[in-house]
């Protein structure tokens, strides 16, 4: 009989991409035919949609209570819970199966949030989700994150700007919010002190910097709005080294093993999201006092204490590793 499996993420780039080994291994070693199914919000299906490990797409925007009714019939061995919040506690209420979910580990974030006590472990989110299906047999194959670009969104980087592969590192500018982004002052010096060719990634949102960056600096090139999600993976896979905030194109980057220079602002590596497996040669730069750091939905995130936090970064430190990487 196959074995039918839900695996529930809902967003965002880096989170889902963080569940990826799982889906892999979950594929590859249940005992006998199975079928994985994904539940994500219908803005990411794109990082899954050409996933072999993925069987089967459910997607939801605002009509999360329709999905689910239409999943109660499905026939569920397995619920793999690897969101943990009130809408996944209601999709697991109303569909039959086995549920599995991993520790967040929320009362130590608080705890390191709102009073600088370090409790945490010294493990990864990706472990801490193989430490959730452990009891079905599935161990951890050691092969990173996944990606997987359709041959139709390959970029020609030497048609689309001039640089072959290898020949240009990517700063990916954007991030989910502004306590992991270096102020754009910071982002102006940093191209100034790199002298390498530096192709800017990132969002529509982000369009605006790319372009007064690129037309300030010649070696600075900017793709920021001008590609969708596969399309600055390309890019990323076919460049040298990788400089990214906290953001999901760290993560991609990581699923490509590139050497990556991550940039910790009012986030933390701690939380467990660093990236996971890139280049062993990868560094983090963090910001140099925790006095303003971490901030989380969990407390302390204000702008005022956010914006510190990232002026603390020191930027000799990136272009040093820019330096020690691209050799």
């Amino acid at each position: 009989m196959k074995t039918k499996i839900l695996v529930i993420r809902f967003s965002s780039i880096g989170d889902i991409m963080l569940t990826t080994p799982i889906v892999r291994c979950l594929s590859q070693q249940i005992h006998g035919e199975c079928q994985i199914h994904f539940l994500v919000k219908s803005k990411f299906m794109n990082i899954l949609q050409i996933n072999p490990y993925v069987d089967v797409l459910h997607l939801f925007d605002n009509n999360l209570k329709e999905v689910v009714k239409g999943l109660e019939d499905e026939g569920f061995h397995y619920i793999i819970d690897l969101h943990k919040n009130l809408r996944t506690a209601y999709v697991k209420r109303h569909i039959k199966g086995m549920h599995f979910t991993f520790d967040k580990l929320n009362v130590q974030k608080w705890i390191l949030v709102n009073f600088g006590i370090d409790l945490l472990p010294d493990n990864h989110i990706v472990d801490r989700y193989f430490q959730a299906v452990k009891t079905l047999g599935i161990s951890n194959d050691g092969k990173g994150l996944d990606y997987f670009i359709p041959q139709s969104e390959h970029i020609n980087t030497v048609d689309r700007f001039g640089k072959a592969a290898g020949e240009y590192l990517v700063y990916a500018i954007g991030a989910a919010h502004e306590g992991k982004k270096l102020p754009f002052h910071h982002m102006d010096s940093l191209c100034a002190m790199i002298d390498k060719p530096l192709v800017l990634l990132g969002g529509k949102e982000d369009e605006k910097k790319g372009v007064e960056l690129s037309e300030k600096h010649a070696h600075v090139i900017n793709m920021c709005g001008k590609t969708n999600i596969h399309g600055s993976a390309s890019i990323i896979k076919q460049s040298r080294l990788v400089i990214s905030h906290d953001s999901g194109m760290m993560h991609v980057a990581a699923a490509f093993k590139k050497k990556i220079i991550s940039i910790w602002g009012a986030t933390v590596p701690k939380f467990g999201m660093s990236p996971y497996m890139p280049d062993p040669a990868s560094v983090m730069i963090q910001a140099d006092h925790l006095k303003f750091r971490p901030t989380s939905k969990l407390g302390n995130r204000d702008s005022k204490r956010e914006r510190r936090a990232t002026e603390e970064i020191d930027l000799q430190k990136i272009v040093q590793a820019v330096v020690q990487l691209w050799d």
